[in-house]
């Protein structure tokens, strides 16, 4: 017979002993039902194609916007400016980002009569309307700026300038498609490009923010600049030079007007009246301008697989110019420099390494005969594909920024 142990109150604690063991294992298959699985993901965000991907981006935004009281006016009027949609990483204007815009001002005017479209001008800006951004966004199928691309994201938004505050968001993913994301005339044609804090601005406010938040503050700041350097891409982009020319000089002299895109586009101005001597000067600003911020791309264009530049004199004949400026800004600042060589994402890795090393080694050779004594301040690497800020792997003027040099200041303990 086996021996139990009696302990008072033993014939009380049995029952309860049971409940417990019955709750906890209750808890337990209510636990192992409810919790999702640590390894579930999300549902991918549908694709749309390109123009409903557009209209339900621009729909949300304006009907879900938060609108500020319009005082004594019934109904409602609110001017509307749109600072023109850009590439979310690149910064660039391109057939597709024209295409979104022209087709948000129809929607507004269609079905949002509470919203007056102006055009974006410093007259306009200076009346604090409500400022429309968006950005158009290469992404994979995770949504981060990396690896495939696979979709593009929409993103809008509403600024309200006298309050300061987002008041309107709208997105959608759009379908790759069909979707011509040619840089326009002046993106096609700026010969250097780099993180600039003004597109920087513009594209966390877009991005980086929800219903509510405030306006990134250097947007803001930079806001009468832009609008003067939005009129001079219209400008370019006609061929109207003489009038770039002065638009892009009085967007330098204005504050906030010491932007990458002004002395890009001063340069070009020049270059296409013919002002050799005026364009040179400028690429040297340019240059000046990268040093200063230890950091500079520049779009020098290679034969697929070669270090030999494109043989199109239209595209190379300014190469010269472009190289005795970067060698004569360098030697004068005393700066040291790593020239870094990009390629896209067409072909093998290895093989991209070692090409874009072998072009950035062609380019310290080029600058070290302007002046041999680069050859001690300079060094060459090659980044393959690994930075691409496309990444589409198209291989034509649209991701040419993938194919870049970048020449950074480093430390000059070569």
């Amino acid at each position: 017979m086996m021996n139990t142990i009696n302990f008072p109150g033993a014939g009380l604690y049995r029952p309860l002993l049971g409940l417990i063991l019955v709750a906890a294992l209750g808890a337990c298959a209510t636990s192992s039902e409810t919790t999702p699985s640590a390894s579930a993901t999300p549902p991918p965000i549908p694709a749309l194609p390109f123009d409903e991907a557009v209209l339900k981006a621009a729909n949300d935004l304006f009907t879900k916007a938060q609108l500020p009281p319009a005082g004594s006016e019934s109904p409602a009027r609110y001017t509307l400016v749109i600072d023109p949609l850009i590439d979310g990483l690149t910064g660039f204007q391109s057939v597709a980002t024209q295409s979104m815009q022209t087709r948000i001002e129809q929607l507004a005017g269609e079905k949002y009569p509470q919203f007056q479209v102006q055009p974006f001008s410093k007259s306009s800006v200076a009346a604090a309307p409500i400022v429309l951004i968006g950005t158009f966004t290469p992404v994979n199928s995770e949504g981060k700026t990396e690896g495939t691309r696979e979709a593009y994201r929409v993103c809008l938004a509403l600024a309200d300038l006298k309050s300061g505050k987002i008041v309107g968001k709208g997105f959608a993913r759009a379908q790759m498609q069909g979707v011509n994301v040619t840089p326009t005339r002046y993106f096609q044609d700026s010969p250097t490009w780099a993180k600039d804090p003004a597109t920087e601005g513009y594209i966390k406010t877009c991005q980086g923010t929800k219903i509510g938040d405030p306006v990134n503050p250097v947007y803001i700041e930079r806001i009468k600049a832009a609008a003067l350097l939005s009129e001079a891409t219209k400008a370019y982009d006609a061929g109207q030079y003489r009038q770039a020319l002065d638009l892009y000089t009085e967007a330098l002299q204005t504050p906030g007007g010491d932007q990458l895109r002004a002395y890009n586009g001063t340069y070009l101005a020049h270059w296409k009246l013919g002002q050799r001597n005026d364009a040179a000067q400028s690429f040297g600003k340019i240059v000046d301008y990268g040093l200063a911020n230890k950091r500079l791309a520049v779009k020098f264009l290679f034969k697929p697989g070669s270090t030999a530049f494109l043989p199109n004199a239209q595209v190379t004949g300014p190469y010269p110019l472009w190289l005795q400026q970067i060698a004569a800004r360098t030697a004068q600042s005393n700066a040291c420099l790593e020239i870094s060589g990009h390629t896209s994402r067409t072909g093998l890795e290895p093989r991209n390494e070692r090409l874009s090393l072998r072009r950035a080694e062609y380019i310290k050779q080029r600058l070290e005969s302007q002046d041999p004594a680069l050859s001690k301040r300079t060094l060459a690497a090659g980044k393959g594909s690994r930075e691409n800020l496309v990444g589409t792997g198209k291989d034509d003027v649209s991701d040419a920024l993938d194919r870049r040099v970048v020449f950074q200041v480093i430390d000059c303990a070569l």
